[in-house]
């Protein structure tokens, strides 16, 4: 990419992925996805279930590489970073994970503080400061003393964004975040994500199947199906697209583009076959 590119880049765009290729075996995962996330916003990445979206987002912090395409994040492009080069960006990039992911056996502090500690040279009353500062941001300042088995699913998710959040990212990356939620919890996430995106400065990738609590804080959304782009658009405009992939995503219809049925042989044929599956 040249270097015209590259700044237009790093004005409005966070992310920039042209022409995507990447394969799992002989398993097209991505073939020739674009995207552009622009600071600042929320996007989601959406899409039945094994369409590759957590695959992209590890595309995007480097931990996979395409077989062909560009990824570019903050003007870098990722697959050619050196090691050195991509820990530094990364260090930029906060991650939530599906599950949480805390360390068992340290307590809701030390969880927040270890990004702080590994990453930075601060003294402690500052990272302690700060711990409590990103605590109180997610409503959860009290359990700095408690060990993640005595939080709620939802409470350990939201200390796992506290920690996501410790280094002030530039770009936040969410990985289902709303997953195993019950109503209220769902509510508060949904909430959290985009008051932080906003009072932070930052961008933010939600990767999710949920439509309605996605599409509350989305202001763009991409549709992923069968290694493509199948639509794209903000929330309005999505609702109101007549390609039959968005409309059986949108409205959780069970037929459509994506079959009910696996291939199989005909039906009939099948049951006269007498056909050993053992």
């Amino acid at each position: 990419m040249d270097e015209k590119n590259r700044k237009e880049n790093r004005k409005g765009l966070m992310v920039q992925v042209r022409g995507l290729r990447f394969l799992r075996g002989s398993n097209v995962i991505f073939d020739g996805v674009d995207l552009d996330i622009r600071r600042g916003q929320v996007t989601a990445i959406m899409g039945p279930s094994g369409t590759g979206k957590t695959t992209l987002l590890r595309l995007l912090g480097g931990q996979l590489r395409p077989d062909s395409g560009t990824i570019l994040v903050d003007g870098e492009e990722v697959p050619r970073l050196s090691r050195k080069q991509l820990y530094r960006l990364r260090q930029r990039m906060g991650m939530l994970f599906q599950s949480g992911a805390l360390f068992t056996d340290l307590n809701v502090f030390e969880n927040v503080a270890f990004p702080l500690r590994e990453h930075t040279a601060l003294p402690e009353p500052i990272i302690r400061d700060l711990v409590l500062i990103k605590l109180q941001a997610v409503g959860l300042r009290g359990t700095a003393p408690m060990m993640p088995a005595e939080l709620s699913g939802g409470m350990a998710r939201r200390v796992a964004l506290a920690r996501a959040i410790a280094l002030d990212p530039m770009m936040i990356m969410y990985d289902e975040p709303f997953t195993g939620q019950d109503p209220t919890s769902k509510g508060v996430i949904v909430q959290l994500v985009r008051l932080l995106n906003d009072a932070l400065g930052m961008t933010s990738i939600i990767v999710s199947h949920d439509v309605n609590e996605t599409a509350a804080i989305a202001d763009y959304i991409y549709l992923i199906s069968e290694g493509r782009v199948v639509g794209q658009g903000t929330p309005d405009a999505l609702r109101r697209d007549p390609s039959p992939w968005v409309d059986q995503f949108l409205n959780a219809l069970p037929d459509g583009p994506v079959p009910f049925h696996y291939p199989a042989p005909d039906y009939a044929e099948d049951l006269l076959a007498g056909a050993d599956f053992g």
